[in-house]
């Protein structure tokens, strides 16, 4: 009787229900409250008290109070300027298993033990500005390059009698939305900031948070069709000896479409220019990739002016087995071709992937297979996990373990959300090298290598 009595009241008991409950955990701890209501409003859910979209409303309601009670207390106790109107606080920690194997003879199977940790605060400004800075873990980069952290990886190797580890600045930036109304979004950005463009890792190492100034911006069309842009010059070096110095230039237009409620697609196009690339020799920046043709003397032979394009196709199930809610399957795939090299200059991959994770007890399947040939991209910006084996120092360059470019495989992962703040995944790579002669003649066996990463990471 009572059930049935609940679910004849009205959204606004419903919404009385939760501010009792919210009171009731008020004298608890903040996080303690947050979480108590949270499992009252699954509750209330799973008993048919309330349906799905009134539970979201009222989560939402609630983190808005929360968040609302978090700026007060943090304002009563670090005053803010007059013109700060808010601060978020956010970041992750990941643990991971790192295994290196193949079927070359010279090759010794390993493993490590890493770990990640990344945290910011972005500072929300009047008149549509915001600050922002992350720190980030890793180890140094390789070589004379060792006062400063990996540009492609926030990763902390666990060795050397538990020494205490380097924090690096990954991110710090100014942003302006000059335009966020009617169909009209405008942004610019200018530090060290994450990628702006939408590129997959075969183009830009996800890790990787560009120097520079960009622009961002967006048009809707209308509920099914929207177009988004986005541009920036970066710089790759500077040479106080030279005034030429290493310049990224690049564009990306992004058409995003949905046709009904089950079919949903993208197509993008972008083309970027490196200028002075004889500049970026290995002497001069960190070397940690692999796969481009360079002299002796570690110089760059080619230029890098590559044009891409990338599709992708979602349908939607309305459910699957083992999966709670609407189920995507994606089809994807992205095309390079660089015409500043005459040969090997030529990148693809195509793959689908299965449902989406992020949400608790949500999972997502991947595969792909790709190949970026040798001078297709500057190999020091693309994805370094995407690595295989070398038995034999290229020119330049080192044996062992190497991503970047002259790669060719398989690509398989695994995300399964535990909890909403908590993912495990698992990656792996089948690659082997596409060309086998070297540059200086030097030739490799044909052999294949795997790289397989296990990762657990918890979001703040």
């Amino acid at each position: 009787m009572k059930k049935t009595r609940i679910r004849k009241n009205s959204y606004k008991t419903k919404t009385a229900l939760l501010a009792g409950a919210a009171a009731l955990t008020a004298f608890t701890c903040q996080s303690h409250a947050q979480s108590s209501v949270d499992s009252l409003l699954n509750k209330l859910e799973q008993k048919g008290i309330l349906t799905a979209d009134e539970t979201k409303a009222l989560r939402e309601e609630n983190d808005m109070d929360t968040t609302n009670d978090f700026n007060s207390a943090l304002n009563a106790k670090f005053p803010m300027a007059p013109w700060v109107k808010s601060y978020k606080i956010s970041g992750d920690f990941r643990g991971r298993f790192e295994q290196f194997s193949g079927n070359d003879s010279a090759l010794s199977d390993r493993t490590r033990l890493r770990y990640r940790l990344r945290f910011g605060i972005v500072a929300e400004l009047m008149d549509n500005m915001e600050v922002g800075f992350r720190l980030g873990s890793g180890d140094p980069a390789p070589g004379s390059f060792s006062t400063q952290g990996n540009p492609l990886s926030q990763n902390s190797t666990m060795q050397n009698n538990w020494s205490d580890k380097g924090l690096y600045i990954d991110a710090a930036y100014a942003k302006w939305t000059a335009i966020n109304s009617g169909d009209w979004l405008l942004a610019a950005t200018i530090g060290k900031m994450d990628n702006p463009f939408k590129f997959t890792w075969m183009v830009f190492d996800p890790d990787l948070t560009p120097e520079g100034g960009a622009i961002n911006g967006a048009y809707t069309f209308n509920d099914k069709h929207s177009l988004t842009y986005a541009g920036g010059a970066f710089v790759l070096d500077e040479e106080p000896s030279n005034t030429h110095d290493p310049f990224m230039y690049g564009g990306q237009v992004l058409w995003n479409a949905k046709w009904s409620s089950k079919w949903s697609s993208s197509l993008g196009v972008g083309a970027f220019a490196i200028v002075s690339p004889e500049q970026l020799t290995t002497s001069n920046v960190p070397y940690i990739n692999q796969g481009n043709t360079r002299s002796g003397k570690g110089v760059l032979l080619n230029n890098y002016t590559p044009v891409i394009a990338d599709a992708s196709l979602t349908y939607t199930f309305d459910k699957v087995p083992l999966y709670p809610g609407a189920f995507p399957v994606k089809l994807q795939g992205e095309f390079m071709n660089n015409p500043g090299a005459s040969a090997n200059n030529n990148g693809y991959w195509a793959g689908v992937t299965f449902g989406k994770s992020g949400k608790k007890h949500t999972w997502d399947l991947s595969y792909r297979y790709e190949q970026l040939e040798a001078d297709a991209w500057y190999d020091q910006l693309v994805d370094d996990d995407n690595s295989t084996y070398y038995q034999h120092a290229p020119v330049a360059g080192g044996s062992g373990f190497a991503g970047g470019t002259n790669v060719k495989g398989h690509f398989m992962k695994l995300n399964y959300s535990i909890t909403d703040s908590l993912t495990f995944s698992a990656t792996c790579y089948l690659n082997s090298l596409i060309n086998q002669t070297l540059a200086g003649g030097v030739k490799e066996p044909q052999s294949g290598a795997m790289h397989f990463m296990a990762d657990l990471m918890w979001k703040f």
